[in-house]
């Protein structure tokens, strides 16, 4: 049955009746299926309104959703293959069952040949060189191919089979290859086909013409007519054929970006559109844009967005915007700068331009909506947790503590804080626990809140309205004694501990020091914003603890003796092949490594068989 910290049914029943992508998500925004559909709504109310009629793996896949984002696109077909680049880029687990698990064929340019191949390629794109599409089909790719090597005469033949030609073959004869394997065509000449090609499908194919007029030209001037007039029959074939027609790659590289503002959030949509291919988006919501206009939210948005240097972003040729900006040329002139080359801002376009724009705009409103019905939600689920709790005072903050260990070691907490809008991650903590004996999870919650607290009375910061410790009736009391003993007053604290199957909806509640037992039922939007609130605390101490475990094992035991430094354990490591053989030398046979006393010897022994 689907988690019942997430609404499905009433998010779906938001979505458009429009085609698109649709990604399911886990609490840590993790995708674990990305879908299709011809209409969002009706596909997504499917996986809602008959819960008895969906299967093991269905079940299971919703009770893990936390979150489901959704790309609108003006066609199904646009739909199939940015589902497919989002499942090659996100790797989702419960897309592994797919009825056809090919990928998409592109066309592929080898980079590492003096005479590259031209060549019809699906599968992981490892090989140096060029690749154009995704393509829709394959029989998209070789009509291209054709054309292609009608045009340019590139061959298309194995690596092997050219390195052991002797004579042209009957593509040469059938003038589709301009046999570089028996040497008719030196290198250069071969590359600059190989450029024009590529010029071709990047969509530059008026600079191809003016390439080839130009040696046509020349051609002629030499006395060269046949070269020339093999120039003049490329030129006229590219003047019949125009690249949308017949190849995919589209009319270049592109950033639409759309605002949209409502209620006092914004959201900026970002589509990355490569090639003339949409290559996914991503929505952003900028902090403090209150009631601000879309014009001054993209004024100030950009230039963080491009211009952010730990980012490393690369800026396309054009940038298209759905306002306009009051710096636009500025903007556009630092750009430029950056990137090298010409960086063009519009906003008043027209054509395929203007229908990438719309729908950037369309995807805008509607991740708005969705933000904006996701903080509706959270409000009601705060007030209903005041209620419950009989206060006065309206609930802003929520914090929540957790700790986690290995079989008592290494332990580490967390603090999760959750606000009117939902998590508020830039708050998050984790604490290393030290100096506390194993599996004591009372000492390890003690130094957590005092170590926070004592922070926050430091720092003069409002203490949360309401405090959850996962935990029941011990854990509980562990906090109040910390609040008292720092004279922090004005915090609800509730411990929750689970119930005898640790079956959500059983837990029971415990509040204040009378340890007043809360009687929540599990349809309660009161219980769901604590139990949501609970599995993101043990969520963030389980990823904490398992970086920290990651991080010990990457580190040399050597390097933890005083004494070994980097010259000594390279040292140690070349004389006994590896940190096992010091492990199984003795302290004699330490000592003959150059550079190591008796004494240091020993020490390394006795810190290694302590760690072991």
């Amino acid at each position: 049955m689907p988690d019942g910290n997430f609404d499905g049914k009433t998010l779906s029943a938001t979505l458009p009746t429009h085609c698109g992508v649709y990604r399911m998500l886990d609490g840590e925004g993790t995708a674990l299926y990305i879908g299709k559909a011809r209409n969002l709504r009706k596909r997504l109310l499917s996986y809602y309104r008959s819960p008895a009629r969906l299967g093991a793996k269905t079940e299971a896949l919703l009770a893990q959703v936390q979150a489901v984002e959704v790309t609108v696109t003006h066609t199904e077909n646009e739909a199939l293959i940015l589902e497919n680049n989002l499942i090659k880029e996100l790797k989702p687990r419960y897309n592994i069952v797919l009825r056809d698990d090919k990928s998409y064929p592109y066309i592929y340019i080898a980079g590492d040949q003096g005479f590259p191949r031209l060549c019809f390629h699906r599968g992981a794109q490892s090989g140096k060189g060029r690749y154009f599409g995704p393509f829709p089909n394959a029989s998209a790719v070789r009509q291209s191919l054709k054309l292609l090597q009608k045009l340019f005469l590139l061959r298309s033949c194995e690596d092997t089979f050219f390195r052991n030609r002797t004579r042209p073959c009957l593509q040469y004869q059938i003038k589709r290859c301009s046999a570089p394997c028996v040497g008719f065509i030196d290198t250069k000449s071969y590359q600059e086909d190989v450029e024009h090609a590529v010029m071709f499908l990047e969509g530059r194919d008026q600079g191809v013409i003016e390439h080839l007029a130009a040696r046509m030209e020349g051609s002629a001037a030499t006395l060269e007519f046949e070269r020339a007039a093999r120039y003049r029959d490329q030129i006229g074939q590219l003047q019949k054929v125009r690249q949308p027609q017949c190849i995919s790659s589209g009319n270049g590289d592109t950033d639409v970006v759309a605002c949209a503002v409502r209620e006092g959030l914004c959201c900026v949509q970002v589509f990355f559109v490569r090639g003339g291919h949409n290559l996914g988006n991503r929505a952003y919501f900028p902090d403090h844009a209150g009631d601000s206009r879309a014009t001054a939210v993209l004024g100030a948005f950009l230039p963080q967005f491009y211009l952010a240097e730990h980012v490393g972003r690369s800026v396309p040729p054009e940038v298209l915007l759905s306002h306009p900006l009051a710096n636009g040329a500025v903007l556009a002139e630092v750009l430029s700068a950056q990137a090298g080359r010409k960086v063009a801002i519009h906003w008043r376009v027209r054509g395929e331009r203007a229908r990438f724009l719309e729908m950037a705009v369309q995807n805008a409103e509607l991740a708005l909506s969705q933000r904006l019905a996701s903080r509706s939600a959270q409000r009601r689920r705060l007030t209903a947790l005041q209620l419950a709790l009989g206060q006065t005072a309206e609930i802003t903050r929520v914090e929540c503590f957790d700790v986690s260990h290995t079989q008592g070691e290494a332990a580490m907490a967390s603090c999760v804080v959750f606000g009117a809008e939902g998590p508020v991650k830039s708050a998050y903590r984790h604490f290393g626990i030290e100096g506390i004996a194993p599996g004591d999870d009372y000492g390890a919650l003690r130094q957590a809140l005092t170590r926070h607290y004592t922070r926050l009375l430091r720092e003069g910061r409002e203490p949360p309205g309401v405090l959850v410790i996962d935990g029941g009736r011990g854990q509980l009391t562990q906090a109040l004694e910390v609040l008292h003993a720092l004279d922090v007053c004005g915090i609800t604290v509730i411990g929750i501990a689970k119930g005898p199957t640790r079956k959500p909806g059983l837990e029971t509640l415990f509040v204040g020091p009378e340890m007043r037992v809360l009687p929540l039922t599990s349809d309660t939007d009161a219980l769901h914003l604590i139990q949501q609130i609970r599995d993101e605390a043990h969520r963030f101490a389980i990823t904490g603890h398992r970086r920290a475990r990651a991080r010990d094992r990457r580190i040399s035991p050597l390097e933890r003796i005083d004494g070994v430094g980097h010259k000594r354990r390279k040292e140690l490591l070349r004389f006994f092949g590896g940190l096992q053989g010091v492990m199984r030398a003795a302290v004699e046979d330490l000592c003959q490594v150059p550079g190591i006393s008796t004494e240091l010897a020993a020490r390394i022994h006795r810190e290694l068989h302590a760690s072991a």
